[in-house]
């Protein structure tokens, strides 16, 4: 032992954990998941020797993050309950983060209905209580919106989404306020208003390169090309998904990584580039890669667009394997618009084969989800309904 610490290792003062956790904070922004890990797991042993609950809580939710970036959802759930339960006896705002944590992993692994009723109780709670922190509030209100537009409830998110744009100034959060005017920006694609969804992202982009939160530019970037196949710009749309995936490989984000590929090789697809589609998909059906637990409404996906090109090749028979597998990944979701479509391709495909009765029963599955702009993962926006003139 020297006089710095043990081992010559410096020793530190409690003081001083807050601003590191701050720059493992920092280092995840920047991309770096595996370096923020390292710095978190330091500071989470260091937290619990000194008997500093937030701020072991704190690097425990830093951990959960980093394990999002890297897909081990199960990890990532861990991390967080583990945060609210030492927080228990803690005010909900100071058990936010951890459970905004948790309800995201519950979607990655599309659990819709579980994320949602978690975010809605603890906003419930919130917003009845006499101290309604903006901070929190924000977090939730900007979590909901990506549940509540995959789950088709349009009003809902876009409820969410005025509420979080109105607590946006009041938040010195620059990732958040990015995370937020990119979800505002999902909500402007359902109502068919591209050009204002395209200057939501410009904000929050603008805001991550100044500030070099690499993170949330890769998901900015993402949600750009998602716009575009939305609106039908194929060219931009597979510009920007393809900058997206390369900042996502770079950083070591896998699932994020191939839910971007799926959704690029929709749109190869729809630029008649259809090896180039399978090639990409192929990797991605490994249990490894994408399923059930990772990532099941991509993973659905990745089946729909093989079963597509596998009615082009007029293999029948596999394009219903796939469309059943995709469905069975996307009923235990609730992803009320990829279901509906996927019924529909379904329905068609029976239909076309001469098997009326199955074509009616999966119309029938599908008849309680609505596809709309904004709701479908993959595929371009279905038609908005035609409007009566008057006068």
């Amino acid at each position: 032992m020297n006089g710095n610490g043990t081992h010559g290792i410096p020793a530190h003062e409690p003081a001083d954990i807050a601003p590191r956790l701050a720059k493992a904070r920092r280092t995840l922004n920047s991309g770096a998941a595996e370096d923020a890990a390292a710095l978190f797991a330091a500071l989470r042993g260091e937290a619990a020797r000194l008997g500093l609950v937030p701020e072991r809580a704190a690097a425990l939710v830093g951990l959960g993050d980093c394990a999002l970036e890297s897909g081990d959802l199960a990890e990532a759930r861990d991390h967080f309950a583990e945060a609210e339960l030492l927080l228990a006896d803690e005010p909900l705002p100071c058990r936010v983060p951890a459970l905004r944590g948790r309800a995201t992993a519950h979607l990655l692994a599309g659990e819709l209905r579980y994320c949602c009723y978690l975010l809605e109780s603890a906003l419930d709670e919130l917003n009845a209580s006499e101290a309604r922190d903006p901070g929190a509030l924000l977090l939730l209100y900007t979590a909901a919106i990506a549940p509540y537009m995959d789950m088709g409830a349009h009003a809902r998110a876009a409820r969410a989404a005025e509420l979080a744009l109105g607590l946006a100034a009041q938040v010195d959060d620059p990732v958040l306020v990015a995370s937020t005017h990119r979800g505002v920006a999902r909500t402007l694609v359902a109502e068919g208003r591209f050009a204002e969804a395209d200057a939501s992202l410009t904000k929050a982009q603008e805001l991550c390169s100044r500030l070099r939160i690499r993170t949330e530019l890769a998901h900015c970037h993402w949600m750009r090309g998602y716009v575009h196949a939305q609106d039908g710009n194929l060219a931009a749309a597979e510009r920007e998904l393809r900058t997206a995936r390369e900042m996502l490989a770079s950083k070591k984000a896998p699932l994020f990584r191939v839910q971007v590929e799926v959704e690029l090789a929709d749109v190869l697809r729809r630029r008649g580039r259809a090896d180039e589609a399978a090639a990409l998909l192929a990797p991605l059906l490994a249990p490894s890669a994408l399923g059930a637990e990772r990532g099941a409404v991509h993973a659905g996906g990745a089946h729909r667009l093989l079963g597509l090109m596998a009615e082009d090749r007029g293999e029948t028979d596999t394009a219903e394997e796939h469309y059943c597998a995709a469905l069975s990944l996307l009923e235990r979701t609730g992803a009320a618009g990829d279901l509906a479509d996927l019924c529909r391709l379904l329905g068609d495909l029976l239909r076309r084969t001469g098997r009326t009765d199955a074509a009616l029963n999966a119309y029938r599955t599908g008849l309680g989800h609505r596809a709309a702009p904004g709701t479908t993962t993959l595929g371009p926006a279905p038609p908005l309904p035609l409007r009566r003139l008057v006068g």
